[in-house]
């Protein structure tokens, strides 16, 4: 097999607030396989999110900081490259699909003016092949009448389209690597399928690899190779895809997959939910944070549980409460 394209490696991300500095991501470790997609799951506020930030290094400052661990892409730690490094790497060998297209677009700024900032910066074209290149990429990405789309702002386009734009965006100089966070929120169902349909199929024809992060184990099972299951900032289950939903063998993952409808679940009948909520990073304890949620006490809430290989590629945090070894 050949090397992971991106490898994250005991990856910790701070915060510095008024009450100190806090850890959003603790000891985070996944790596992605070359045209593989891994999927990172969990609810809000369990750092998936920061952890896609980490690897590209657009924390905010001056209050996000890494704080220890690699991120090997392509054989080079990111976290050693220098300012200029990354802003070569971002866009031009890892593509961002952001959360909001609406945030992720200039509203002052032409469709056709953004897109070619990416081909006259990282591929160094005039103003006019860069036009040309952008009118090629709406093609691409299916948007009709791309000669006259490229001229309109953000706001004269649906949610649809606006995301079909930021695909285009990220994929312009064609990246080894595009990380997806949410890239189908707020949309419909209808055009979430488009979506997820058409970055599959860019992915076949372009060999790139996708980080994907949603709460939608739905588009998990539809789109992904590998699952990383997110927790309180540490990752609690990562596991073939398959043998995730097979044989989900943490307690969280558990609860998450319950909460799924099914073609067996009756009609208007109350799906189960997990009690309680997401700790705050202030008040995370140092052990098993799920059993910290579910009201638990002892010596579980102040000595991390091992993080253990179950089997082949199958890995869990091993918290004798949480923790159900596969039969």
């Amino acid at each position: 097999m050949s090397d992971p394209l991106l490898q994250v490696h005991d990856l910790i991300t701070a915060f510095d607030t008024d009450g100190g500095l806090v850890r959003a991501v603790d000891h985070v470790s996944f790596e992605v396989p070359r045209g593989k997609t891994v999927g990172i799951v969990g609810e809000s506020g369990c750092g998936k999110s920061v952890t896609a930030m980490s690897i590209i290094r657009l924390l905010p400052q001056p209050m996000g900081k890494i704080l220890h661990g690699e991120v090997n892409f392509k054989g080079r730690n990111l976290l050693k490259a220098t300012d200029a490094e990354m802003r070569k790497v971002r866009g031009g060998e890892i593509g961002v699909i952001f959360q909001e297209p609406m945030t992720a677009l200039n509203p002052v700024h032409r469709i056709g003016k953004q897109l070619s900032e990416c081909f006259i910066l990282h591929k160094k074209m005039s103003k006019k092949d860069a036009w040309h290149a952008s009118i090629e990429m709406l093609k691409l990405v299916r948007i009709p009448a791309p000669e006259h789309r490229i001229s309109d702002y953000p706001h004269q386009l649906s949610g649809g389209m606006r995301q079909r734009i930021v695909i285009a965006m990220a994929l312009a100089c064609r990246p080894d690597l595009v990380i997806a966070d949410e890239p189908t929120t707020a949309l419909d169902v209808t055009v979430q399928a488009q979506i997820l349909d058409l970055m599959k199929q860019l992915q076949a024809e372009m060999g790139m690899s996708v980080v994907l992060i949603t709460h939608d184990l739905g588009v998990i099972a539809e789109t992904c190779d590998e699952v990383v299951v997110m927790y309180g900032g540490r990752v609690v289950e990562k596991a073939p895809v398959r043998e995730l939903f097979e044989r989900p063998l943490h307690a969280y993952t558990r609860g998450l997959l319950a909460s799924i409808p099914t073609l067996a679940t009756p009609r208007k009948s109350i799906l189960p939910t997990i009690p309680g909520m997401v700790a705050g990073l202030l008040d995370l304890v140092p052990g098993c944070r799920f059993c910290q949620r579910m009201g638990r006490e002892g010596a579980v809430l102040r000595e991390r549980p091992a993080f253990e290989e179950v089997s082949p590629g199958h890995w869990a945090e091993t918290c004798p409460n949480c923790f159900e070894e596969p039969k």
